[in-house]
């Protein structure tokens, strides 16, 4: 595995310089694209990555929820959730109909043998489990599987909760039940615990590989709210959007969903956080005086990353962001804190969130919390803390307890009446974490002062 710590060694993250203006928006060089982890590269770290949770994560979580079988079936263009997440590398999508198959070894502690029901090879972590030419038929080559290792128990990927974990679809499970006779038909069971598991553990180079992308993240979110983007009352609201867009293909990078970029200023306007992540944000031109938002995430080695910041167009007597929205920053800031610090393992959800809204509304504040996991999905499998239009609990992810080594994005926000402006701002704060039993460690640091822009471009 030597490979995989010298490849998650060599991302490197540094400031990038501006280039021409278009438009109030700025092409930067290419130095952070040259930076990053060449495609082939990626590649490998992806599959040295998933034979290492084969080897070392997998037996444990069969283990734990009581499964010593585990299928998974997906055909092309219609993958599992959780069958996507172990293809190789070079598989952009199921070929066929392509079956995996996990046993939870009798004879070798700590084991577990994988198997793929194809003819052909499927990367390095699977065993060939067909010979089409002794058996033509694949259902009846994988019964000759499960016959031959006699599992008491066979997941399926079935669960009314979780999208991610209910990715056998009607026609492929109406086959495996034809294939199937009664003496292991018997024994099929939901694989919920075990898929959801699957998908939010984090093991310990993907979380030292974790802080890098979230850093990039980071950066990226730095260049767009800054001068080199932004020209105030040139460059727009969706000038800016774009630029993410661009930028995040130009790092030969994947947006797993679209960025919003919207304001807040000094007006009659009430702001409706709702139209941040809607088509109802306006193409506002950019101003001094204005406090902007942006909600970004990338996807990079197969892990997605979600933030929201805030940035302040100074105005031209101005070196900082005015007092009262520094305060209302810090009172964001502790709402993370009052949140973060009730994260304890077997706490649910819901419980979290009661007991994080009391105690903000206590203290002053006036909270929203909608924090979810983050990992393979950007809005992933496991513990769900609060939806935006869910302040009182989430039935079904709500009520699942929280596991340690998984990652959360950290998201809410806090209403602050500012008198200045004579109404009322929101300050949406989210950041991603771990949570590892001792607390929740943001992977790369939080926002805790505004990025400045100036009100000239220079």
């Amino acid at each position: 595995m030597r490979s995989l710590f010298i490849i998650a060694s060599a991302i490197v993250l540094f400031s990038c310089s501006g280039g021409s203006s278009t438009k109030g928006i700025s092409t930067p060089d290419k130095s952070l694209a040259d930076n990053l982890i060449p495609m082939q590269q990626r590649a490998q770290w992806i599959d040295n990555t998933f034979q290492h949770r084969v080897d070392t994560l997998l037996p444990k979580l069969m283990k734990k929820t009581g499964i010593d079988a585990w299928i998974l079936i997906s055909r092309e263009y219609n993958e599992d959730p959780v069958l996507k997440t172990m293809l190789p590398a070079t598989w952009l999508s199921a070929r066929r109909t392509t079956i995996f198959v996990f046993f939870l070894s009798e004879s070798e502690q700590n084991k577990v043998e994988a198997y793929a029901v194809a003819p052909y090879n499927v990367g390095s972590a699977f065993k060939k489990g067909w010979d089409k030419k002794a058996q033509p038929d694949q259902w009846q080559a994988l019964v000759k599987l499960l016959e031959q290792h006699n599992p008491k128990k066979i997941g399926i990927n079935q669960s009314e909760i979780w999208s991610h974990a209910d990715g056998l679809v009607v026609t492929d499970h109406k086959k495996l039940l034809q294939a199937l006779p009664t003496t292991l038909s018997n024994k099929l069971v939901s694989a919920e615990a075990l898929a959801v598991a699957w998908l939010e553990q984090r093991t310990a180079n993907e979380i030292a590989m974790y802080k890098d992308i979230v850093a990039l993240a980071h950066d990226i979110i730095a260049e767009g709210f800054s001068n080199k983007v932004i020209t105030p009352g040139v460059t727009t609201t969706e000038d800016v959007r774009w630029w993410y867009r661009e930028r995040v293909r130009e790092l030969k990078l994947q947006s797993w969903f679209h960025p919003s970029v919207s304001l807040q200023r000094s007006d009659a306007v009430s702001f409706d956080h709702e139209k941040t992540f809607t088509n109802g944000s306006k193409d506002d031109v950019i101003l001094p005086g204005d406090l902007l938002h942006v909600d970004f995430g990338i996807t990079y080695l197969r892990l997605n990353t979600d933030t929201q910041q805030h940035a302040y167009v100074l105005q031209h007597n101005e070196t900082s962001a005015p007092d009262y929205l520094v305060e209302a920053l810090k009172k964001g800031n502790r709402l993370q804190d009052i949140f973060t610090s009730l994260f304890e393992q077997g706490k649910t959800g819901n419980q979290i969130l009661q007991q994080a809204r009391q105690q903000a509304i206590d203290e002053g504040l006036n909270p929203m919390i909608y924090t979810h996991p983050i990992g393979y999905h950007g809005h992933a499998a496991g513990t769900t803390l609060g939806m935006w239009d869910a302040q009182e609990g989430v039935p079904g992810d709500g009520d699942y307890p929280l596991h340690t080594n998984t990652a959360y994005s950290i998201e809410l926000n806090n209403a602050v009446y500012i008198d200045e402006w004579n109404k009322e701002i929101r300050i949406m704060l989210e950041e991603d974490a771990i949570f590892d039993g001792t607390g929740v460690w943001y992977l790369n640091g939080r926002q805790t002062e505004f990025h400045l822009i100036n009100a000239h471009s220079k």
